[in-house]
């Protein structure tokens, strides 16, 4: 697969992206702290279909920001992107961790645009995050670290390498090559860079908030989804989390993996998502 990286100025900011391929568009959104470099694993095998991979907001290659990370407004941020590469407005979409949250607040939004959509290793703002961020509870204990004002930019500025590799460390089933873990550091380093990524966390609770009040409206997502989970992370439970919103909701288990699905286990996946995706096309 030929694959192009452009640089896409939109809603103020601008978007690197990298895309190829032909077939239907298939946008695949990255979570933190990664960059779109996470799915080049899984992308040969993705050779049906016209590749769509940015940085998100604020992240990696693309500018540092100062705002504009509410998941809804991230939305319209990929959009225009498709837009500007003469793709869409129907794709398929596949989001994981962060990206999976921007992935949820589009199929919420432009249900008639969604081809497929594939939910990979999170919890949903308003539908269950709430519960992962409780650390009374067993919840984890970076989001409201992430969230607070300053605090995390100040600290682990100049830190980067030791904090990534405890990272992957933590969340990894198995090991990530270390020229890997030291790339995504390097995307993330120091601090106005830091303070743009966390902009994605800053947001969680207003965008749980949205979501929230659309499901108590009696919204539902109409949409088959799948919902991946690794066997050594977050497994069924995203999925069991998505039933009161996605009735057609199905779920699959990444046998030996923790949270970094597409680079741990990238045949795994990409047969997971081919099986899903071709049924939708």
């Amino acid at each position: 697969m030929e694959l192009t990286r452009s640089a896409i100025a939109v809603n103020g900011t601008e978007i690197s992206v990298l895309h190829g391929g032909r077939g239907e568009p298939l946008v695949l959104l990255h979570g933190w702290p990664q960059t779109g470099d996470c799915w080049l694993p899984v992308l040969p095998a993705l050779a049906g279909y016209t590749v769509v991979v940015p940085d998100l907001r604020g992240v990696g290659r693309s500018a540092v920001s100062d705002g504009g990370f509410e998941k809804d407004r991230q939305v319209d941020d990929v959009r225009k992107v498709l837009r500007a590469l003469g793709l869409g407005p129907a794709a398929h979409i596949v989001g994981h961790d962060i990206g999976g949250m921007v992935a949820f607040s589009w199929a919420r939004l432009h249900p008639d645009e969604v081809l497929g959509l594939a939910l990979l290793e999170l919890a949903v703002p308003g539908l269950g995050l709430e519960g992962a961020m409780d650390v009374a509870r067993g919840g984890r204990w970076h989001f409201g670290f992430f969230m607070a004002p300053e605090v995390p930019e100040l600290l682990i500025d100049g830190h980067e390498d030791e904090f990534f590799a405890l990272w992957f460390a933590q969340l990894a089933g198995k090991p990530l090559p270390a020229e890997e873990i030291s790339r995504y550091a390097e995307a993330y380093r120091g601090k106005r860079r830091l303070r743009s990524s966390f902009g994605h966390y800053r947001t969680l609770l207003d965008d749980g908030r949205v979501n929230a009040a659309w499901a108590a409206a009696g919204n539902r997502l109409a949409m088959p989804v799948l919902a991946v989970g690794g066997e050594m992370a977050v497994g069924e439970r995203l999925a069991e989390s998505l039933r009161p919103v996605a009735p057609h909701v199905e779920s699959a288990v990444i046998a030996g993996s923790g949270h970094f699905l597409a680079e741990e286990q990238p045949d795994a996946l990409a047969e997971r998502l081919l099986a899903f995706l071709e049924c939708r096309s």
